[in-house]
């Protein structure tokens, strides 16, 4: 008989899942579900464990077929975000209760029963990624192997394709739900998985990046300078920084105009560098000043190019306000005037305590699993982010390979005009740079959301998301 007695050399495998029975009402009507919460082990191809993967799963109750019934993957992102965000924000059977516009109610915060779940259209997995939530990798070295670009990939990939095989779900419709970098993890796995023989129905992208080079402030890459253009612009009408001809204008025409504008001059006074001649440079900082509602002394120090996080300190200093990165609605103040960053975003911490504070007892009483392992919320994390010589790191072309590979693959798109994280004028380029065959470009569908980078915390645009995602499911399943 062999010894199967756990050593150094092979770690414990996890203890089976907890599994309960719940219900609520969602659309007007009665829903029981099952939870399964639990570790997911993680094996290399010689069936070494690497990592145990923290999963929770809703699956409702009743299905005549429950192995052909829609299945979505659901996560976020950082990288170094646990799923706390899509799972308690509005994707669950239960969802934290916010102010209608997304800001922090009053103490103590309170958990609902959600009406709009995604569980009435598809099974729901949250799962949270290595050294998140309570997901850990074997070993330092295995936690380094996992925690980067490809690692990751694969990795998430490997717990997908594992929960297909211990629930027998190969028969489901599969979806993949990710946010901020989760949208970037998203568009790798469908790639990874395409080759592996697993194809996606569809993709949900809450808050999108595909592409890193879009979002990396360097000298020489003028990207982002240009496409976070249109979303200082939406916050500087939003908080009241533009001309008044320009803020009775509706956002979305106002927008319009900036786009037009980015797309004309502003994209070709970037790419002159040092060549742009003075009277070139003022016409452009006129522009600008109008647009952003920055001085022309800000901007002309800052050779017309306007960083994220000094945008966020700059556009209300006078009044000693810096707003948001997540979600630039929201304004608070720091220590001192004088910094050219702020403090802290007043967007992420307007969702920390009360995601934070109902997580926990509604893991060990609701869901009834314990653990004594600190859950990690969010935190950062030592990235990988790949080989130099492939430059910015980027995983649009692995989408537009499953898209070639399986042309009945459709994504949904949801951007909010106020994210100061991932702009979704920044999303909007990169797709249109994927060299994608004419035959799929309609597979896509992009919606935008008065709202940042959380589109769910605000009540309206909970609804909405979750009406739309749902129906996405449907018709593609």
């Amino acid at each position: 008989m062999t010894d199967t007695t756990p050593t150094k050399e092979t770690p414990d495998l996890p203890p089976p899942p907890v599994v309960k029975q719940h219900s609520i009402t969602a659309n007007g009507e009665k829903l029981d579900y099952t939870s399964t919460t639990g570790l997911m082990p993680i094996f290399n191809d010689k069936g070494e464990l690497r990592a145990n993967l923290f999963y929770v799963a809703y699956t409702k109750d009743g299905v005549e077929d429950s192995t052909k019934r829609p299945l979505t993957i659901v996560y976020n992102g950082g990288p170094g975000s646990s799923t706390i965000w899509l799972h308690m924000g509005g994707l669950a059977p239960k969802r934290v209760v916010m102010e209608n516009d997304g800001d922090m109610p009053k103490p103590p915060f309170k958990l609902v029963d959600n009406e709009y779940t995604w569980l009435t259209d598809t099974d729901l997995v949250f799962v949270d990624p290595v050294d998140t939530g309570f997901s850990r990798a074997v070993s330092d070295d295995e936690a380094e192997a996992i925690k980067g670009v490809d690692g990751d990939i694969a990795c998430v990939s490997e717990f997908i394709r594992m929960y297909l095989v211990r629930n027998a779900r190969w028969g489901s419709p599969l979806y993949l739900s990710g946010e901020s970098y989760g949208t970037f993890r998203s568009a790798g796995i469908a790639g990874h998985l395409i080759d592996r023989g697993v194809a996606l129905n569809g993709i949900v992208l809450i808050s999108s990046i595909l592409n890193m080079q879009t979002a990396r402030f360097t000298l020489g890459n003028d990207l982002p300078f240009q496409l976070f253009l249109p979303t200082y612009a939406a916050t500087a009408w939003y908080h009241g920084r533009v001309d008044a001809d320009l803020k009775q204008k509706p956002i979305r025409e106002f927008l319009d105009e900036v786009e037009a504008w980015v797309e004309s001059d502003y994209v070709q006074a970037l790419s002159l560098g040092d060549r742009i001649s003075d009277e070139h440079a003022e016409r452009i900082a006129d522009a600008l000043v109008r647009y952003t509602g920055l001085s022309r002394d800000y901007i002309v120090n800052s050779n017309l190019r306007i960083n994220i996080h000094q945008f966020c300190k700059e556009l209300k200093r006078d009044e000693r306000r810096h707003v948001g990165r997540l979600d630039s609605r929201f304004e608070s103040w720091d220590v001192d005037g004088v910094d050219d960053t702020a403090e802290f975003d007043p967007s992420m911490n307007n969702i920390i305590p009360p995601y934070g504070s109902v997580l926990a007892p509604y893991i060990r009483t609701e869901l009834g699993y314990e653990s004594d392992v600190e859950y990690h919320i969010i935190r950062g994390l030592k990235w990988n982010w790949g080989d130099a010589s492939k430059g910015y790191s980027d995983t649009s072309d692995a989408l537009r390979s499953a898209f070639a590979k399986n042309r009945y693959m459709k994504v949904y798109i949801a951007s909010g005009y106020y994210d100061l994280a991932t702009p979704y004028y920044a999303t909007e380029y990169t797709l249109a740079h994927m060299n994608l065959d004419k035959c799929v470009r309609g597979n896509i569908h992009i919606e935008e959301f008065e709202t940042g980078h959380m589109v769910y915390v605000d009540f309206d645009s909970l609804v909405r998301l979750n009406e739309t995602s749902r129906a996405f499911i449907r018709e593609n399943a």
